[in-house]
């Protein structure tokens, strides 16, 4: 799963530096949160799982990675 995220965000900084799921996890979850953007112009939750999982379906990733990574953002929006 970490390699279809990699391939997924190629430029995104810090991809690289994941070698755990638990790693992995912790950027989905910063992601969704929109902890990078600054507060006047986050998005919501839904607003940002609705973008990856968006990005997720036009990407070039296989159907299983597809699956697996939409699960996996899926999973860290519902907590």
């Amino acid at each position: 799963m970490i390699e279809a995220y990699r391939k997924l965000w190629p430029n995104r900084a810090g991809v690289d530096a994941i070698s755990t799921e638990e790693e992995l996890e912790q950027k989905i979850r910063i992601e969704l949160n929109d902890e990078l953007t600054h507060p006047r112009v986050r998005k919501t939750r839904q607003q940002k799982l609705e973008l990856a999982l968006t990005r997720i379906d036009q990407s070039d990733l296989n159907a299983e990675e597809k699956n697996s990574l939409s699960a996996l953002y899926k999973k860290i929006a519902a907590h």
